[in-house]
């Protein structure tokens, strides 16, 4: 649903926009939170994912650790979709329901150059 980074002097984060890759450049210091696609979904669309990659360089090492949190294997058969309340009459929803299992799956199979997982659920 997110991923955090804290930053340091070593670059590499790039974000697309508009089908082109953008450096982002660290702040000693900074934190980067980028929404992930079931936030988009559960908001329907009023915060965004951001695809995002890292890119190798020579300036020093960098270390990242990625770390994955969940709860109960229950919850992987619950179903994600916009808030009720954040829609209405005049903001439909944009996505339907999926189970979070099934999400899980398409996106562990997909890759940087395919159609993002949450674009198969859009309405």
């Amino acid at each position: 649903m997110l991923t955090l980074l804290l930053q340091n002097e070593i670059s590499g984060l790039q974000v697309l926009h508009e089908d082109q890759w953008f450096d982002v450049h660290p702040i000693r210091g900074g934190l980067v939170v980028n929404i992930g696609d079931l936030l988009q979904i559960m908001s329907n669309d009023k915060l965004k994912s951001v695809k995002h990659r890292v890119t190798a360089n020579h300036v020093g090492p960098r270390i990242s650790v990625p770390c994955f949190f969940s709860g109960h294997v229950s919850i992987l058969d619950k179903s994600v979709g916009p808030i009720k309340e954040l829609t209405s009459e005049a903001n439909r929803p944009r996505y339907e329901g999926v189970l979070l299992r099934e999400y899980l799956a398409r996106f562990l199979s997909s890759s940087l150059d395919n159609k993002p997982p949450i674009d198969y659920y859009k309405l």
